[in-house]
């Protein structure tokens, strides 16, 4: 994944999710527990020393997070376990045809996995996966609650939530002064059921009456990630679903709400690809875009701006999170010292040197108040809030390969027509539907 996203908290890419719908629920749970191996599988520290685990991972493989990784993460576990740990950066296809092939010899040498949450679905369909749960409790942590619903599947927990990422709305402060009738600065950070996506186009009519422009931007330029705002949040929040409701009624109720919010909308955002400088420059007071787009203007402001959770729409709180997790191989050799590097990994201050080193956000809730002040801890707020939000549903991006281009420009291509040229709802998404759906058949994967 990229370095600053890197850059989220409480947070999964390639990865995508093989079955991926909507999960409801935020909250948080805590995994309350004793420590983190127990002693019947404890091996003595001597024998821990002679050890070496092989902990094979898709993520923080880009030379600089690599060097990270291995020069002070695991060096730190290996100075207070005398574990060693050799760091095996693996691309997805590679670590899935390793994993097939010691799993059908019975020879594996693989002690530790680390990857996205579709890759770690895929792993459980196969029966590669130790189912978790029986492990010592891990302590002084609580995971947020929808995470851990991901981590289990099919009855048993598969994988701990490792690191995350998403997308959010980012507020000047300014803008507060004009919230709408009924709607508090503490609804909209806090995420509470009165920020609702109506609520977001009240507040951006009113901006727009008291400013003489509109205030409200979103990156859907040429390289923007927009269209992840259209499939991974207006469309389960109105729908449920990503796709499975494409050309629903519900649909046509969210492309036509869409319609009456982009009179508010900068009509800059077509050419925007990140909201940082827009948001600088004070051309938007209101924006949503990925947490690593919209770092620089944390940074170069933190006392201007707020990250906050996005709306809800009547099915919920739809957003995207990037999710990756940690598991073991069924045959692992050394499972007890996985499972404490495990421990280690999720720790709240080791996840919070993650966020300073490599960008990626914390699955545990306590790492929020291990954050130093400053623009991390703007971000890490922001991004724990939403992910804590009790009408979460959360998505992942579909796990497409090849056909991944093809999803995008068919959300891309409705955008266009029905918002920007004006076209009949009901007929571009008709249009379009089948060809959607066609990709998830053509791939074997289920409608989101």
């Amino acid at each position: 994944m990229k370095k600053f996203w890197g850059l989220l908290l409480i947070g999964l890419m390639a990865f995508a999710v093989v079955a991926s719908g909507c999960i409801g629920g935020g909250g948080t749970s805590s995994s309350s527990s004793s420590s983190s191996a127990s002693s019947s599988s404890s091996a003595s520290s001597t024998t821990q020393k002679k050890v070496t685990l092989n902990f094979l991972s898709t993520q923080l493989n880009p030379p600089e997070e690599r060097a990270f990784v291995k020069d002070q993460l695991l060096k730190s576990f290996t100075s207070e376990t005398g574990i060693k740990v050799n760091f095996v950066p693996i691309s997805y296809s590679d670590l899935s045809t390793r994993l097939a092939a010691e799993e059908k010899t019975g020879k594996v040498t693989i002690d530790l996995i680390g990857d996205l949450h579709g890759g770690m679905d895929y792993y459980a369909s196969q029966g590669w996966l130790m189912d978790l749960s029986k492990m010592p409790k891990l302590t002084g942590r609580t995971f947020i609650s929808s995470f851990e619903k991901y981590a289990t599947i099919n009855g048993k927990q598969v994988y701990v939530p490792w690191m995350s990422a998403t997308y959010v709305m980012v507020v000047n402060k300014e803008a507060f002064n004009y919230l709408p009738s009924g709607l508090t600065k503490e609804d909209v950070i806090k995420g509470t059921d009165k920020w609702t996506y109506d609520a977001l186009l009240a507040w951006a009519k009113k901006l727009k009456e008291a400013k003489g422009q509109p205030e409200l931007g979103f990156p859907a330029g040429p390289n923007g990630l927009f269209v992840r705002f259209l499939h991974g949040y207006l469309y389960p929040s109105f729908t449920g679903y990503e796709a499975k409701e494409f050309n629903s009624s519900q649909a046509i109720q969210m492309w036509d709400y869409l319609k009456k919010l982009w009179q508010y909308v900068n009509p800059a955002s077509t050419t925007w690809d990140a909201m940082s400088d827009p948001l600088l420059t004070g051309q938007v007071l209101i924006a949503w875009d990925h947490t690593a787009r919209i770092k620089n203007a944390i940074e170069t402001k933190p006392d201007q701006f707020v990250v906050v959770p996005v709306p809800r729409g009547p099915k919920g709180r739809g957003f995207i999170v990037v999710l990756a997790g940690l598991a073991i191989p069924k045959g692992a050799p050394h499972p007890d010292q996985a499972w404490k590097l495990i421990d280690y990994l999720t720790k709240p201050e080791t996840q919070v040197e993650v966020m300073k080193n490599v960008g990626f956000f914390p699955t545990v809730k306590e790492a929020t108040n291990k954050i130093p002040n400053g623009p991390l801890k703007i971000l890490a707020e922001g991004v724990t809030a939403q992910s804590s939000t009790s009408d979460a549903l959360i998505v992942m991006i579909p796990n497409l390969g090849d056909k991944g281009g093809e999803f995008k420009n068919i959300y891309k291509e409705a955008f266009r027509r029905i918002v920007l040229q004006g076209e009949d709802p009901q007929k571009v998404l008709n249009e379009l539907g089948p060809q959607l759906l066609g990709l998830f058949k053509e791939k074997g994967i289920p409608v989101p």
